[in-house]
């Protein structure tokens, strides 16, 4: 590996140990075995090396959600099936979700790395769509990003609220089935009135 992927991998122990905030230049220099100039020179700055650090963890955790996936693309099935997944992941230790919490919250002081990242969050809303719709990423409409995605990724915000703060009360899929269930059945009983 070159300077550059040794940064980026030394980054991203430092993200799971550390955090965002508490990673220092110098830590990622330690771990990756590179020097301080390394990382401007290769990322700009030691925050955006860790936006892009963050950005593939999260799309290294795409494979967890998408093992044993169950049901028809948009079944209630496949709904639960999926949570199911995601929610595994948070059940981890040293889950990725804490350090996502983080930097949802830091996101304004860093203004440089909010964008990255809003830029990487709409590619996952992208991939929240197909997964649970079926079909390619690369055939989801920006409508149904900006609709269906938006959706999804809210929701996956708020589980990750949830079990930040309160792991032993936070909703398994069984429970977000049932939501979503009783929403489709009063949305359609408005329908008919």
């Amino acid at each position: 590996m070159g300077h550059r992927e040794d940064l980026l991998e030394g980054a991203k122990r430092c993200l799971l140990a550390k955090g965002f905030v508490r990673t220092t230049a110098r830590d990622i220099v330690r771990e990756s075995g590179t020097n301080l100039a390394s990382i401007g020179y290769h990322y700009g700055s030691r925050d955006a090396l860790l936006a892009q650090a963050y950005v593939e963890l999260v799309e290294g955790m795409s494979e967890a959600f998408d093992g044993d996936v169950r049901g028809a693309d948009g079944s209630l099935e496949r709904f639960a099936s999926v949570w199911s997944n995601i929610i595994g992941t948070m059940r981890e230790p040293g889950s990725l979700w804490r350090l996502s919490l983080e930097i949802v919250v830091m996101g304004d002081q860093v203004p440089g790395v909010r964008d990255h990242l809003a830029r990487a969050q709409r590619e996952g809303s992208r991939g929240l769509v197909a997964l649970l719709m079926g079909g390619r990423e690369e055939d989801v409409s920006e409508q149904a990003v900006d609709t269906v995605g938006s959706l999804y990724t809210t929701l996956l915000m708020g589980l990750m609220a949830q079990w930040a703060f309160d792991p032993e009360g936070a909703p398994d899929a069984e429970r977000l089935t049932e939501g979503l269930r009783r929403l489709i059945a009063a949305a359609a009983a408005d329908t008919r009135s």
